[in-house]
């Protein structure tokens, strides 16, 4: 039976005099600010140890097999765990949660920049991810419950959402200055000084409120869909460095799907289902997750292989890397602001996340004329100008959209598979791009005499793949979810139970 929780009710918004029983709606602008913080300093985290790490592995004398697990031990424990993550929120309360993600983070970032071996690091990004699995679905979820009101709601969501776009490119930056000019340890000791300012916010300016419906943890649908996201992403990251016939490959990657088709299977039998399927099979939300999905599997990479051609190809400095992706941050924020309190509250979320994908698939489609001898400014900077365009029309409303007219009981999971989509999205995007890269470079060398000329083309050769392929991961983007997501404005139903922030 369909409720009107289930599908979008287009009816008049609900007065702001309304909110004066929530105990955060005073200070709802402050707690905005925590959360960004909060928020920067899990998205920053994805991208900030990547710069270091040359500088990593020279220290701790790691191998080149190894490097790839100080990132992937991240994704692997972040993107496992954000389900469970955001129904614990759900369940125990979003203050607790979101204060204990924000102090675990912070202890296992002081662990990781003390580490003085490979496995020490490994350990360390990997609680990472678990505190940030916590931590993550909670601070959205806060946002979500916290700002109600329509036009206030496409505000705040403008702010995260630019957050969520370009704390990655932001992590470049950062991490660039603090190798360049500290210590590859600082780009973990640094989430010491957000993680202070966050749980000094959260503390002062959070309610805490008792659940009053306490659900159970649906502790089958955990351990299922934590173990069959860990066979994706692990599946996914070994095809990086093993071939699609490993069966490390091919053999995670199909334990994971018959995982996550259990998972489904047992959503629809028990009581207090992790992830009630209404969340997911509303057009609407379906439409909003399958874009953070696809936006994340473009964006970082995007960020990976223009990061190596800016690095290895026209020779800039992690620094200057960093800086150059400042434009696309710059544009990305404005637009989503715009998105948000312009257009989304009189088109809707439809044509804007369609448009902006379809951008962002022409930004690609210029980046692939990219050669040894092109420029920042003439073939690299207005291909990220129209790129930050694309994916601030995508990110605030897909974020937005995703957790409104959820059922306040369902908040933190809601959130959590926002998260969710746009981890594993990045990780399998990221994976799937670079065994497009290799095999390309692989193939034109087997074509061409061996030089170093010919070394330099087979590069560029796979960065052009990766960025054709990427283009078309966004075009089919703009297809599918133009599809899934209706026409005109998502309102808000007066007569549904108003979310309390806990």
């Amino acid at each position: 039976m369909t409720t009107t929780l289930d599908r979008p009710v287009r009816t008049a918004p609900v007065a702001s005099g309304t909110q004066n029983s929530d105990p955060h709606h005073a200070r709802r602008w402050l707690i905005l600010a925590v959360l960004g913080v909060a928020q920067l300093m899990v998205v920053l985290d994805a991208t900030i140890v990547n710069i270091a790490l040359p500088a990593t592995q020279k220290d701790l004398g790691f191998s080149n097999g190894d490097r790839q697990w100080i990132v992937t031990a991240y994704a692997l424990a972040f993107g496992s765990l954000l389900l469970v993550g955001g129904r614990i929120a759900d369940i125990f309360g979003r203050k607790r949660v979101f204060i204990t993600g924000l102090i675990g983070f912070a202890l296992a970032s002081a662990f990781g920049g003390a580490a003085t071996s490979f496995g020490e690091l490994a350990l360390a990004r990997g609680l990472q991810g678990a505190f940030g699995a916590l931590l993550a679905p909670a601070a959205l979820s806060l946002l979500a419950t916290t700002f109600t009101h329509p036009s206030e709601r496409n505000k705040a969501f403008g702010i995260y959402g630019a957050i969520a776009g370009g704390g990655g490119a932001i992590g470049m930056l950062l991490g660039g200055l603090l190798t360049e000019y500290a210590s590859w340890r600082w780009c973990l000791f640094v989430n010491l000084i957000f993680a202070a300012i966050a749980v000094i916010g959260g503390w002062i300016l959070l309610v805490h409120q008792k659940v009053e419906k306490r659900a159970k943890l649906d502790i089958p649908g955990a351990i299922t869909v934590t173990t069959a996201m860990f066979s994706l992403v692990y599946g996914f990251s070994n095809a990086q460095t093993h071939s699609w016939s490993s069966p490390l490959s091919w053999g995670f990657l199909a334990a994971g799907v018959v995982l996550l088709s259990t998972f489904v299977a047992l959503q629809t039998r028990v009581a207090h289902p992790l992830l009630p399927l209404r969340v997911i099979l509303d057009r609407d939300r379906g439409g909003s997750y399958l874009a953070m999905f696809i936006s994340g599997a473009g964006m970082f990479g995007v960020f990976l292989f223009l990061t190596y051609y800016m690095q290895q190809t026209i020779g800039f400095s992690p620094v200057k890397t960093g800086l150059a992706f400042l434009p696309m941050i710059g544009v990305l924020a404005t637009t989503a602001s715009i998105a948000t309190t312009k257009i989304i509250p009189r088109f809707g979320a439809k044509w804007p996340v369609a448009l902006g994908m379809t951008l962002a698939a022409v930004a690609l489609a210029m980046l692939t004329q990219l050669t040894t001898t092109s420029t920042y400014a003439a073939n690299i900077l207005p291909a990220l100008l129209i790129m930050g365009l694309g994916l601030g029309m995508v990110f605030a409303p897909a974020m937005n959209n995703a957790t409104a007219g959820v059922d306040p009981s369902d908040a933190g999971v809601a959130s959590a598979t926002v998260n969710t989509m746009q981890q594993i999205g990045g990780s399998i995007g990221t994976a799937l791009l670079s065994t497009l890269a290799a095999s390309a470079a692989t193939n034109y060398l087997h074509t061409h005499a061996p030089s170093q000329a010919a070394l330099g083309q087979a590069t560029m050769a796979s960065y052009t793949t990766a960025f054709w392929w990427s283009a078309a991961i966004y075009l089919l983007g703009a297809v599918v979810c133009g599809f899934l997501l209706r026409r005109g404005v998502r309102a808000i139903d007066p007569d549904a139970p108003k979310a309390i922030a806990h």
